[in-house]
C-alpha cells in the first residue's frame, strides 16, 4: 500500500473514531489509540512531561512511549485496525 492510500485510510479512520462513543471504548483501548495516534501524526520525538504529577498526563505519555518504536506507517496501520475492530463490534 503507497504511503499516500495509507494517510487517507488514517484520516478515514481518526472520523470514525468520532462516530464510536467513547464510553463504550474501555480506557485502556482509549489510551492505545492516543498512543498510535499521536506516534503516526507526530512521530517518535523527545517527549516532555509538564507537570508529572499529573496523572492523566502521564497516562498519556506512557501510552505513547509504549509505541515508539514503531514506525509512523505502522503506528497508523494499527490505528486503522483498532478503528475498524471497534466499528465493526458496535454496528456502525
Amino acid at each position: 500500500m503507497s504511503s499516500k492510500d495509507l494517510d487517507i485510510l488514517f484520516d478515514k479512520a481518526f472520523e470514525n473514531a468520532q462516530l464510536i462513543p467513547q464510553e463504550s471504548v474501555p480506557q485502556d483501548v482509549q489510551l492505545v489509540l492516543y498512543g498510535l495516534y499521536k506516534q503516526a501524526s507526530s512521530g517518535t520525538t523527545s517527549i516532555h512531561v509538564q507537570n508529572p504529577q499529573d496523572l492523566i498526563n502521564a497516562f498519556k505519555l506512557n501510552a505513547w512511549m509504549q509505541v515508539k518504536h514503531l514506525s509512523i506507517d505502522e503506528a497508523k496501520q494499527q490505528y486503522i485496525d483498532i478503528i475498524n475492530q471497534l466499528m465493526k463490534e458496535r454496528n456502525i
